[in-house]
């Protein structure tokens, strides 16, 4: 099977991943032109505001410090190896499994947008913002985690969480094959 037939086959995923560019970059332009110098928008008192930031680092920031040009081999590099490999791997693959498939092509779309911004913008657009100000909730969270106050996130990254719980959930899955052999 060529190449072009194994993308063929595997287009709804393809269709999934674009649409998980098209959503980030489309908010993340909504948050550019509506949201910067604003500061914070609430829309979920307590819980969920709307935050523009930018965000030169990767996950949590990390990197964004690190000269030129090791940042952008780590931040633009490696995941263009990623992104090119995933897009491969998902043609090509064997994995029946559509929970995997869609989860993997989730991570695809949500490093593809984070890159687009990386290449075109040298940083990141982040614009959620979520924290916890309930006093139980918020004494759980700053017990576990130190902090009430998750890292300001955007589209990208909630479908790369997304794919990342699928791909869990495929592995923590009881099989239908254990047990057979």
């Amino acid at each position: 099977m060529s190449l072009r037939d194994d993308f063929r086959k595997r287009r709804l995923y393809f269709l999934a991943t674009a649409v998980a560019v098209i959503l980030d970059q489309a908010t993340k332009l909504a948050a550019v032109s509506w949201l910067q110098g604003k500061g914070q928008v609430p829309v979920i008192p307590g819980f969920l505001n709307l935050w523009f930031s930018t965000n030169r680092g990767g996950l949590f920031g990390y990197f964004g410090n690190l000269d030129e040009p090791w940042r952008t081999i780590l931040l633009v590099g490696m995941p263009l190896v990623f992104v090119v490999g995933m897009v491969l791997f998902i043609a090509r693959t064997d994995e029946p499994d559509r929970a995997t498939l869609f989860g993997l092509a989730m991570m695809l779309g949500g490093a593809v947008g984070n890159l687009i911004d990386r290449i075109f913008r040298g940083e990141v657009v982040d614009f959620l913002d979520v924290y916890a100000s309930s006093p139980k909730v918020a004494t759980f969270v700053l017990e576990r985690f130190g902090t009430v106050h998750w890292p300001t996130f955007n589209v990208a990254d909630s479908a790369i969480v997304v794919g990342a719980v699928l791909l869990l959930v495929d592995v923590f899955r009881p099989s239908s094959k254990e047990g057979k052999g």
